[in-house]
């Protein structure tokens, strides 16, 4: 049982220990120098976190400009808007070619268990919030500085889901590259008359009070009596949702046209092979770009960090202001991320998490430079298909 399972566990640390010393004892110049082609990317990327993190804590005594800082976070723009530029033919292009080489069995069997990794992952990190939150307190803080800017804008939940079924299906695909339903809000004149006869009975239909209707403000309010009846005059202003939009891709939307349109295409077989042809081609080219950006990843990222951190006015009073803050954050993505997840990972495959979480390195690094999941999706696809050795129509379903 137990004790056989330590033991197991035991003598795996020391056969590894063991090869370990061995792989050290035989290494040669031409093993380190392959060593350091096959782990170019990740050390690049290593080194350029270094320093960028190094030459902005050098460039801070000289008090630049936010132009000046602009300038020299240029490059690391440039590697934003190029990921940027991938993510709509790559979402499109993987999850097509993705459903078009699966059957249906094997889609619904992932699908359930794509979904159902998603929910226990999410339950698990909004606990993993909340208990942070309830032992850190991240609100005591210093507040001296600090004032609220702008105003919150309060979204009722049922226009919020709607507004996610809606962009669910774009009524327009060119415009789902750059644009997404977005309910907006606006105000009416409303005006009602209630008539009232003298022994306060309603003849009509009553209408209830402006201060008990939602949104309601009541502005006049105007009695006169005819024929033994009275009449109250009412108006309010009313707010309406209207049609809006929001800048943005859809992406919600170009998913599940992709999704239906490669499971229409795999269901055509023969006839629909010159459209998964094409769409695998297509795939392709852009995984070969991919490959070529990725070299300037390193650049990129080492102006990206260094800009972030010359933008910060002052660390010291930033630091009392948000530092409980920050620290909840960063222990909460400590937990999630360094154990829940290798967790799930030993558990569903029995294996040592950590040589995968070393091959995802590069795009853990990006995401961090780049502060978006979606603009580092391409080296995402590059890491795991191409390092880790992951089947291609697993990660066309699952990533995008």
């Amino acid at each position: 049982g137990r004790v056989g399972w330590l033991q197991r566990l035991q003598e795996s640390l020391q056969q590894r220990a063991l090869r370990t010393r061995l792989r050290l004892q035989t290494m040669t110049r031409e093993h380190v120098l392959r060593f350091l082609r096959r782990n170019a990317f990740i050390l690049l990327t290593v080194s350029a976190v270094v320093i960028g993190v190094s030459l902005a804590f050098a460039l801070r005594p000289y008090q630049l400009t936010y132009r000046q800082i602009k300038y020299f976070s240029f490059p690391g723009e440039l590697l934003m808007r190029m990921l940027q530029m991938l993510v709509l033919p790559l979402i499109v292009s993987s999850l097509v070619t993705g459903m078009a080489s699966l059957d249906n069995k094997a889609t619904g069997r992932m699908g359930m268990r794509a979904a159902v990794y998603y929910m226990v992952t999410t339950v698990i990190a909004v606990f993993i919030g909340i208990l942070m939150v309830t032992i850190i307190h991240p609100g005591k803080g210093s507040k001296e500085g600090l004032h609220r800017e702008g105003r919150i804008e309060t979204i009722p939940t049922a226009d919020a889901f709607m507004d996610l079924v809606r962009n669910m299906f774009p009524p327009n695909l060119v415009e789902a590259c750059f644009k997404q339903f977005k309910t907006q809000y606006s105000t009416r004149l409303v005006t009602r008359t209630i008539v009232r006869t003298e022994n306060g009975s309603e003849p009509g239909t009553s209408m209830p009070p402006p201060s008990s209707m939602d949104n309601g403000t009541s502005l006049l309010e105007n009695v006169t009596w005819a024929l033994g009846t009275l009449q109250e005059v009412l108006s309010f202003e009313e707010t309406v949702p209207v049609p809006g939009s929001a800048n943005g891709i859809n992406a919600l939307g170009l998913v599940v046209f992709s999704v239906a349109f490669g499971l229409v295409i795999g269901g055509m077989k023969h006839k629909g092979r010159v459209l998964r042809d094409f769409f695998d081609s297509l795939n392709e080219a852009i995984m070969r770009m991919v490959g070529i950006i990725i070299w300037y990843a390193p650049v990129g990222i080492l102006f990206l960090i260094a800009g972030k951190i010359l933008e910060m006015e002052d660390m010291a009073v930033l630091g009392g202001q948000l530092g409980m803050y920050t620290l909840t954050v960063i222990v909460g993505l400590f937990l999630h991320a360094g154990g829940v997840l290798p967790l799930i990972y030993f558990l569903i495959t029995h294996r040592n998490p950590f040589p995968f979480i070393g091959g995802m390195l590069q795009a853990l690094i990006t995401a961090m430079g780049t502060s978006s999941s979606s603009a580092t999706l391409p080296i995402t696809f590059r890491c795991l298909e191409e390092g880790l050795g992951v089947d291609r129509r697993i990660t066309r379903f699952v990533l995008p």
